[in-house]
């Protein structure tokens, strides 16, 4: 079976490019997400965690 597809691909002009750009696209991706993170603000990041606790104390006072 590899040896079938291993035949397809070598038919194919310019595939040789492909590898190279999914790993790109791979690094590029990683890239972006590592800097959007460590430039996320921490502030930003305090108030999102305490949201499930926040949401949970208001249900909790509204019921008594």
């Amino acid at each position: 079976m590899f040896e079938q597809i291993k035949h397809n691909m070598e038919t194919i002009s310019g595939v040789e490019l492909y590898p190279i750009i999914s790993l790109l696209i791979f690094f590029f991706f990683f890239v972006g997400l590592g800097i959007w993170v460590f430039s996320y603000r921490k502030e930003k990041i305090q108030e999102m965690s305490n949201i499930p606790l926040d949401e949970g104390l208001s249900v909790i006072t509204k019921d008594r």
